[in-house]
């Protein structure tokens, strides 16, 4: 079976790639973070658009991808269309906010939405958030810089932002009007749960999608393919490739993911 390809504006989809892991053992993996172009969730949509574009390209025509797992609320916002509409025949996964998990699982009615102003702002999300239960409801911010903090491991700035933008929610807790549920809406904030959890107190949920697009990405392959989910077990499990600075994401692999190989820096145009 040839590889699965993943790609994310930089080290966010690493959540989603770890996910990816633990439901697909056997799978091997092609990671391109596009940290040279980031941040995407701070960047008009065009740029979005041609940077997935590329990278989409990039790994059907040089690694032949099974399937295209797009580990970006931003991209799978702006150009996930656009990738099925070129890839036809591919399997193409796409990452979106939790909203309906989230309102499966809120007692109170309401459920904060963390992500990016881009993700926000997209058509894609308006349709997914008309699409919930009318009764729960959403709190909606834009985290401006959380991602960027992430990326580059600034602790203190990534402690600043997350109490500036949970306070930012609103009221949260287990009472009447009270968040009880939030939803982290870009795959970078996966890497900022344990600051989170702390802000937010032991009963309020976070909830991303790392799972999710796993288990669905799983499904497709074993319906297109059987059940070819094989791979050649003394070779690397992941291939991990970037269009910037390896160091970040040499980092953040070694903390998140065990089994990794070197990175490699590449220029997708």
């Amino acid at each position: 079976m040839q590889p699965i390809g993943v790609f994310d504006s930089g080290v966010g989809g690493l959540s989603v790639l770890k996910a990816l892991r633990q439901t697909l053992p056997q799978a091997q993996f092609v990671y391109v973070s596009d940290a040279g172009h980031a941040p995407y969730g701070e960047r008009d949509v065009q740029h979005v658009l041609e940077r997935s574009a590329a990278i989409g390209r990039y790994l059907v025509q040089n690694h032949r991808v099974s399937a295209l797992v797009v580990a970006c609320n931003t991209a799978t916002a702006a150009a996930i269309s656009t990738l099925r509409a070129d890839y036809p025949s591919l399997p193409i996964v796409g990452v979106e906010p939790a909203l309906k998990p989230a309102a499966a699982r809120t007692r109170t009615g309401v459920v904060g939405v963390l992500a990016t102003r881009s993700t926000l702002a997209s058509e894609k999300f308006a349709a997914l958030l008309q699409a919930q239960d009318p009764k729960v409801r959403f709190v909606l911010q834009a985290c401006d810089g959380l991602a960027a903090a992430i990326e580059n491991a600034d602790h203190a700035q990534i402690h600043q932002l997350c109490a500036r933008y949970t306070q930012a929610l609103g009221p949260l807790g287990s009472g009447a009007g009270e968040m009880d549920t939030v939803v982290l809406g870009c795959t970078h904030y996966t890497f900022a749960a344990s600051v989170l959890s702390t802000l937010v107190g032991t009963d309020v949920a976070l909830m991303d999608a790392g799972l999710p697009v796993a288990q669905r990405t799983a499904s497709l392959l074993q319906t297109s393919d059987g059940d070819g989910l094989t791979a050649d077990k003394t070779e690397p499990w992941v291939e991990l490739l970037t269009t910037g600075s390896p160091t970040a994401l040499e980092n953040a692999a070694r903390q998140w993911l065990d089994g990794t190989g070197a990175v490699r820096q590449l220029n997708i145009v």
